[in-house]
């Protein structure tokens, strides 16, 4: 792979993670108190024009 290919996904993949615990602490900001609680996530991930999902699930731990 290209290293433009290489640059372009890793960019990518970092708003990814930024903007999405980003979203997550919102949520767990507005849900309150959530200590002891634990959340089922899943992230889909889809590319137009190629034929591909993929899935992750995980658990993510409420906080105070």
């Amino acid at each position: 792979m290209s290293e433009d290919f290489n640059m372009s996904m890793r960019k990518f993949l970092k708003q990814v993670g930024v903007t999405s615990q980003q979203a997550i602490e919102e949520a767990l900001r507005k849900a309150g108190d959530t200590t002891g609680k634990s959340f089922e996530a899943k992230m889909v991930l889809t590319i137009d024009g190629l034929d591909m999902e993929h899935v992750v699930t995980g658990k993510i731990e409420g906080q105070s």
